[in-house]
């Protein structure tokens, strides 16, 4: 292993200053100079040690081992290289962020089989629908909606492709009428659903002949809770909307039904998406592994990534 030095104080100035461009001025250097240092630092480590996105800039968990072990006595710089590229095996915090619709992913056997697979790896889920950089928040990896999903981001599918369904009890149906088009959805009593107090009740979105539309639905119940918004709808109490695996059960067991399934079509599911690493930590390649693993368990699965994963 070949060592430059002159990288180290690169490092440094990136872990303190969290910016590639300060960094830069701190050192009297460009940014690119500044980049391609630690491009080099991570090549030699064999590990991602800085996690960069257009946004934002933060140290990973190697990086933060690597930086703490910096902070002794610098006449052993070469016992950090050997402790941070020594770290083959998948250990350590995986942070995951993942949307509440993602059933598949939160249902409980794809990360009790990743758990039991690889046992020095702790698993940090935090369930969210609020939009954010999930470099900058300190995350690993997030679930998500591919259509929802930064571009610079990587990209590998986990789901076959999902559908949006209106559904209701066959008792409201029967009390109030089948609508025939989504724009007959006005007259009708509908529970909608919204990410968090802040933000405005889910669009309900429909295609006819090609061309995408949404309904302004105007819900007389709106919840955050997807829980709640089941039971109001199983209870009688109006149109709902969400994706289908939500309310596959109800509907095989004949509690909800189905309508407008004629302007509702298919599309690209549920990905897992993290930050473009040259060299990537291998607690996320496993999870990586894991997630491809389980989607060709799963037939008619989504194939292929909208982004090539870069070794």
């Amino acid at each position: 292993m070949t060592i430059d030095l002159n990288l180290v104080p690169v490092f440094l100035a990136v872990a303190e200053e969290g910016n590639f461009r300060a960094a830069a001025d701190r050192l009297g250097v460009t940014r690119s100079a500044v980049s391609q240092g630690i491009r080099r630092l991570e090549d030699v480590c064999g590990i991602a040690l800085v996690s960069r996105t257009t946004r934002s800039v933060r140290l990973t968990e190697a990086g933060d081992r690597f930086r703490e072990a910096l902070s002794q006595p610098m006449n052993d710089v070469r016992t950090a290289f050997e402790n941070v590229t020594g770290d083959t095996m998948p250990s350590g915090l995986l942070r995951i962020a993942v949307t509440s619709i993602a059933e598949q992913f939160l249902s409980g056997p794809l990360v009790a089989s990743f758990a039991e697979r690889h046992p020095g790896i702790s698993i940090d889920i935090t369930v969210t629908d609020d939009i954010f950089d999930i470099v900058a928040a300190g995350f690993d990896a997030g679930v998500r909606l591919g259509e929802v999903i930064e571009q610079d981001m990587v990209a590998v599918p986990l789901t076959k492709e999902e559908r949006q369904v209106v559904v209701a009890t066959p008792g409201y149906f029967e009390a109030h009428g089948i609508p025939r088009h989504p724009r007959e959805l006005v007259h009708h009593r509908c529970i909608g659903w919204r990410p968090s107090p802040s933000a405005a009740p889910y669009r309900w979105e429909f295609e006819q002949d090609g061309i995408a539309f949404d309904v302004a639905v105007e819900p007389q119940i709106t919840t955050n809770d997807l829980r709640l918004m089941i039971r109001t709808a199983l209870a009688g109490g109006g149109i709902t909307f969400a994706l289908e695996e939500t309310f596959r059960s109800y509907i095989d067991r004949g509690e909800l039904t189905t309508a407008l399934d004629d302007f509702l079509p298919p599309f690209p599911g549920f990905f897992l998406y993290f930050p473009n690493r040259r060299n990537m930590a291998p607690k996320l390649r496993a999870l990586i592994d894991h997630v491809r693993g389980h989607r060709r368990a799963v037939p008619g699965t989504t194939q292929g990534a909208r982004w090539p994963i870069r070794e």
